[in-house]
């Protein structure tokens, strides 16, 4: 299996400012690439609080005096501080989405590219699995999540497809059976270079995870817990995501955006890592706020 490739890993860290006995966040800890750069940037009184939703990121954790890592969503960052006994933090890195990790872990059924049960949970011991959601939600329901959290056209005609072999009693029971039913109902050209079933297996990942409503949860806990000069940083990897963050960094009077545009990846790591291809990455700071 290819290591895992921190993406716009360099410009996230950096737009953080770190300094060296600073306190900083990483709420999404995956394979610990962004973490180990802030750890470097950091001196002997630096200290980085690492989050991850995933129970299997323990494994990864960083043998360092300065580095804590919590199993937890970033959903309850207000919470995790609290229990550490941190009133503010200087800087907090969101890499939102997935992780290559995770995609190849067939298992998770986060992918469509081998036959898997499907998961699809961040963290697999809760909540309903994507299998739960498909068996259970009414067809007008499946066909408006997949249009709301996978921007997709063919919504409708998805969610007949399934519920037609739920009906049947052949319901669709991992990720290939998915991927077909999607592939039969959206009928896409030949030549397409992005899979049919891409927005479909989107739309129920962010539905299972609740990822959005996590997303807006999280920055409001960064909002409030971030240090006046402290900088708030986010990569998201599609429209959704980034209308969230930038109606937060725009309208919320408690920052200023530091990226008028959002910085994208070089050609040159796009051709390293086409992960990096969709990323992008919005940077805030905390100002103080008038009484």
């Amino acid at each position: 299996m290819p290591p895992h490739i921190p993406v716009l890993a360099g410009p996230s860290v950096d737009a953080l400012a770190i300094r060296s006995d600073g306190t900083y966040v990483d709420a999404t800890f995956g394979a610990g690439g962004h973490s180990a750069l802030i750890l470097a940037a950091l001196g002997a009184a630096g200290r980085l609080i690492a989050l991850d939703a995933d129970p299997s990121a323990g494994a990864r954790t960083i043998a360092d005096p300065r580095f804590t890592l919590i199993n937890a969503n970033f959903r309850d960052l207000a919470s995790v501080l609290d229990a550490l006994a941190i009133e503010r933090v200087d800087g907090i890195l969101f890499d939102l989405g997935v992780s290559s990790m995770q995609f190849d872990e067939g298992e998770r059924g986060f992918s469509f590219r081998a036959a898997a049960p499907l998961d699809m949970r961040m963290d697999p011991t809760r909540g309903e699995s994507a299998a739960d959601l498909l068996a259970t939600r009414d067809e007008r329901e499946l066909a408006d999540l997949i249009y709301a959290y996978g921007e997709e056209k063919k919504s409708r005609r998805i969610a007949r497809g399934i519920v037609a072999l739920r009906d049947a009693g052949t319901p669709v029971r991992d990720t290939a059976d998915l991927a077909n039913v999607v592939a039969r109902a959206v009928r896409a050209p030949a030549h397409q270079r992005i899979h049919p079933a891409t927005r479909t297996f989107q739309a129920l990942r962010i539905a299972v995870n609740d990822e959005l409503g996590a997303l807006r949860d999280g920055l409001g806990a960064a909002l409030a817990r971030t240090a006046t000069g402290g900088r708030i940083a986010v990569i998201r990897f599609h429209s959704l995501e980034d209308r969230i963050v930038k109606r937060t960094f725009r309208e919320d009077a408690r920052v200023r955006a530091v990226t008028r545009k959002p910085v994208v990846a070089t050609e040159e790591e796009v051709a390293s890592n086409p992960r990096a291809r969709s990323a992008k990455l919005r940077v805030a700071e905390r100002i103080e706020v008038a009484s």
